[in-house]
């Protein structure tokens, strides 16, 4: 199969983020018909259609959606040729340097994440952070990782998305950070917790929590579901039900609640990084895992 150049490669990506030839030739400062005729070739070259046409736009087939992410992540190697070649041989400190994108759901970006880039940016003053909060529903932070918008991401590596066990999954690589167990959380001072209605959210879906839920007759269906955890904290505090919250989400308990234990069979979820193999060997990405591994609970 022919090569694609970088330059189809951006066309590719330009094409599927703005969701047309004449978006894409805008951005890109060509003539649609420049980008029609790059997209043509690339799918010559790829053998597969890579976006379907019509009225609206053009979208990705599935074919599409691979080779977008596969674009972005060789156009990020590209990006980073530069640094990763002018830090070889140079002191820690000096080596790693550029940009560095995490993915992160809230609360690990709250909680998680600011000690370990306090820490990251004092040592290698040349990177520079930028952290876009995702939430845990359907490809959550690793899909983000996986089509090239992530360097790194950090994710719940038991749940239900792409990634769901410890060791890597899809071509993405991972490690735990930390094990967290789930609490009962409720007003303080209820005589009967378990008596409430529980609250909870969306992205509190992973299989290893249900199952536990399943076999405890205790807790009824949620009558509440909210937008994220802080909400369903918050709930609780103003007496509206109880909750299973894991550690990180308890970062932000005050006084309004109390937190009981469920015990060593309660449930627990594993939060850690996913990051690609091209990026894990990257100087910028191997110091973060360094320090968070070195901040590890």
């Amino acid at each position: 199969m022919a090569e694609l150049a970088p330059h189809e490669l951006r066309v590719l990506v330009a094409v599927a983020e703005t969701g047309g030839f004449s978006a894409a030739a805008v951005r890109l400062g060509l003539t649609q018909s420049a980008v029609s005729h790059s997209v043509r070739g690339s799918e010559a070259k790829v053998g597969a259609v890579l976006f379907e046409r019509g009225r609206g736009g053009a979208s990705p087939t599935p074919a599409g959606e691979r080779a977008v992410g596969l674009a972005r992540r060789i156009l990020r190697l590209y990006e980073v040729l530069g640094a990763e070649a002018r830090g070889a041989g140079r002191e820690p400190a000096d080596a790693a340097g550029g940009v560095l994108r995490i993915a992160a759901f809230r609360s690990a970006a709250l909680h998680l994440l600011p000690p370990a880039l306090e820490r990251l940016t004092a040592r290698h003053p040349g990177i520079r952070p930028e952290v876009r909060v995702v939430r845990e529903l359907g490809a959550g932070t690793a899909g983000e990782v996986a089509v090239g918008r992530a360097d790194l991401g950090i994710a719940t590596l038991n749940g239900t998305g792409p990634v769901p066990q410890e060791g890597g999954a899809a071509g993405l690589l991972t490690g735990v950070l930390r094990e967290e167990a789930y609490a009962l959380v409720h007003p303080a001072g209820h005589p009967d917790p378990k008596a409430l209605p529980l609250l909870d959210w969306d992205e509190n879906c992973g299989s290893y929590t249900r199952d536990w839920w399943r076999a405890q007759d205790w807790i009824p269906r949620a009558t509440v579901k909210a937008e994220d955890d802080a909400m369903v904290l918050t709930m609780v505090g103003r007496g509206l039900g109880m909750a299973i919250l894991p550690e990180l989400s308890l970062c932000e308990a005050t006084d309004a609640v109390d937190i009981t234990g469920l015990g060593p069979s309660g449930p627990v979820r594993r939060v850690g990084y996913v990051t690609t193999p091209e990026s894990a060997s990257t100087l910028a990405v191997r110091a973060l895992i360094r320090e968070l591994r070195s901040g590890k609970a």
